[in-house]
């Protein structure tokens, strides 16, 4: 489960999401005019996607967490707010796809996602930047929440 990137998990549940979707009919659930809340939910998550990840480039370091080439805590940026924006990221992301879309199934994507990420990557990663990094990990983990 953890050697499957979480971009590509996301896409997966989207996927799912949108095929049960599809057999009931893509029913518009929420009635309301708020596309652009799940328009600005998508923007909002690429964009933090794309700065953390241009971040990590500059610090020269690996955005794939169980890289040995990881040479360096990222504390700055998003990371001041949350130590997990990519992953914040794709949850937002996939938020807005469902608000977007609007139909009951499209919402379990993000909950699915969540979910991937909270019990299963992030443990795991985390368990290896205590390791790698030590005391430093441990005060940023206590300045800083997993989520927000």
């Amino acid at each position: 489960m953890v050697t499957i990137p979480p971009p590509i998990w996301t896409l997966i549940y989207l996927l799912i999401a949108a095929g049960f979707s599809a057999l009931a009919g893509w029913p518009s659930v929420l009635g309301l005019p708020i596309n652009w809340l799940g328009g600005a939910l998508v923007a909002v998550g690429v964009a933090m996607a794309v700065s953390a990840a241009m971040l990590f480039r500059r610090e020269g370091t690996e955005i794939k967490p169980n890289s040995p080439a990881n040479q360096k805590l990222v504390t700055s940026g998003p990371f001041r707010v949350t130590r997990n924006p990519m992953y914040l990221s794709l949850v937002m992301f996939s938020t807005g796809i469902a608000i977007w879309v609007g139909s009951w199934p499209m919402f379990l994507a993000p909950i699915a996602a969540f979910a991937t990420f909270n019990w299963v990557h992030i443990p795991l990663e985390e368990a290896k930047m205590r390791r790698q990094f030590g005391a430093a990990f441990e005060d940023y983990s206590r300045n800083v929440r997993r989520w927000v």
